[in-house]
C-alpha cells in the first residue's frame, strides 16, 4: 500500500496534538488538569550536614521541577504537593582494605579504602487530582570519597551531586511515572 505525501505530512502535523494530551517530550506524564505544584521547605531531622543543607535541597527540588515541567510553583496547596525531610546524613567506611602487617607483626590492619556519604530523604507526595498516586517513601543517594578526605572537606557541589540523584528519582516517581 502506497501512501500519499500530503497524507503523511498531515499525519506528522497532527501527531503532536494527538500525543499532547498527557505526555510531553520532556519525559513527563502529567494530566492536563494538573497546573501547579507546591514544594514545602525541607527540614533536617538528621541534624547533620552543612547548616544550609535543607535550604539548598528545597531550592534544588523547586528548580528541577520548574526546569523540567510546565507546572507553576506555589508556596502551598498545589495540585501536586511535595513535603520532604532529610532523615539521614551519614559518612562511613565503604570499602574495608587489609593493610600489610608492620615489620615483625603477623596481623594486618583493616582500614577504609573509601568513605561513603549517604543522604536519605523522606518524601510525602500528594496528587490532589488523582490520590491513587500519593506516596510516602524514602529516597537515598550516596557518593564515595577517598579515605584521606574528611567529612568537613566535602564541598556543597559534591553534596549536590548526591541530592540531584535523589531529586531525579523523586521526579521520575511523581511526574514521569516510569
Amino acid at each position: 500500500m502506497k501512501t500519499s505525501k500530503p497524507f503523511t505530512y498531515l499525519l506528522l502535523l497532527c501527531l503532536p496534538f494527538l500525543l499532547g494530551g498527557c505526555y510531553s517530550f520532556t519525559g513527563t506524564n502529567i494530566s492536563p488538569d494538573v497546573q501547579t505544584i507546591s514544594i514545602t521547605n525541607f527540614s533536617n531531622a538528621a541534624g547533620q550536614g552543612p547548616s544550609n543543607l535543607q535550604q539548598f535541597v528545597t531550592e534544588d527540588f523547586k528548580d528541577y521541577f520548574q526546569r523540567n515541567t510546565n507546572l507553576r510553583i506555589l508556596p502551598q496547596a498545589g495540585d501536586l504537593q511535595i513535603e520532604g525531610q532529610i532523615m539521614s546524613y551519614t559518612f562511613s567506611p565503604a570499602a574495608i582494605q587489609r593493610t600489610d602487617a608492620p615489620a615483625g607483626g603477623n596481623i594486618g590492619l583493616d582500614q577504609a579504602g573509601a568513605n561513603r556519604l549517604t543522604i536519605v530523604i523522606q518524601i510525602s507526595y500528594t496528587d490532589t487530582k488523582n490520590p491513587t498516586n500519593n506516596f510516602d517513601q524514602s529516597f537515598s543517594g550516596f557518593a564515595d570519597f577517598p579515605p584521606s578526605l574528611d567529612i568537613n572537606q566535602i564541598s556543597q557541589a559534591q553534596i549536590r551531586q548526591i541530592t540531584e540523584r535523589i531529586i531525579y528519582s523523586v521526579f521520575t516517581k511523581t511526574v514521569a511515572n516510569w
